[in-house]
């Protein structure tokens, strides 16, 4: 269930939780950001794609996963399995009709998660630094046996952040994280999808979306590298090139008579 009030902001209750999203009312195929990890609604890309759809009257919806923003929940109690059935229920409540689903870091993976169990909802995939299987390939393979020990005995382990307070990786994220990696096999989507990747990107190598571009089972995938670009693409150039990847991929759904049933 979900309540609309007169603000922006709304709240959806899901299991007792409270997540929280903004959603722009327009036409179909709409678009639903999902954002990083341990980032919100409020960023850069979102605000920006938000601006986009309300010029073109393209429905548009942003969200919090819990533990995130102003979504009920403390961060260290999520993880992988928590956050996309978070997004799957922002996505079928919040939402009608065929989505482009847009990721940023740890959202790729929400965004693969999502059209893998709404196929038939999904118009599109966009998805920047996407970083599918992240707490096993960029956390736990890169950490020592000190660090692994300290993580598998106590639970937590803080590492340092380029963002802000440190990360608590947690022991629940490594061992959830392990039942929903992609990489590992084909992953067996054939929308069309857009992946945006800095050659700078010091938190999630470029290769990634070279690898989820290989495991796709479709052929309409394509990979954008921005040679001198970071991790967050949020310069004016960056989001200039996020905007004009959605309205293709919006354009080209509108073209193909994708409507909302």
């Amino acid at each position: 269930m979900f309540n609309q009030t007169n603000s922006q902001e709304n709240t959806l209750v899901r299991d007792g939780a409270t997540i929280a999203y903004r959603r722009t009312e327009g036409s179909t195929p709409g678009v639903i950001f999902m954002g990083g990890f341990k980032s919100d609604m409020t960023g850069t890309k979102a605000v920006a794609l938000e601006e986009l759809c309300r010029a073109r009257g393209t429905a548009f919806v942003r969200f919090d996963y819990q533990g995130h923003g102003v979504s009920s929940g403390r961060f260290e109690d999520g993880g992988i399995g928590l956050w996309s059935q978070d997004a799957l229920a922002v996505f079928d409540q919040t939402t009608s009709g065929p989505q482009i689903v847009v990721g940023s870091s740890m959202g790729g993976w929400m965004m693969l998660l999502t059209a893998l169990a709404r196929p038939d909802r999904v118009a599109g995939l966009v998805g920047i630094a996407a970083a599918p299987d992240f707490t096993e390939d960029l956390i736990w393979s890169t950490l020592d046996e000190t660090d692994r020990t300290t993580l598998m005995e106590t639970g937590v382990l803080m590492q340092p952040s380029d963002y802000g307070e440190p990360y608590a990786y947690t022991r629940h994220l490594i061992e959830d994280g392990r039942k929903h990696l992609l990489l590992r096999q084909t992953i067996p989507l054939i929308c069309p999808v857009r992946l945006l990747h800095g050659m700078r990107d010091a938190d999630v190598p470029w290769r990634t979306s070279q690898r989820i571009a290989e495991r796709l089972a479709g052929e309409d995938v394509r990979i954008t590298l921005v040679k001198d670009g970071d991790h967050r693409l949020s310069r004016d150039q960056d989001i200039a090139l996020l905007c004009r990847t959605v309205t293709e991929l919006l354009d080209g759904a509108g073209a193909h008579g994708i409507s909302a049933a």
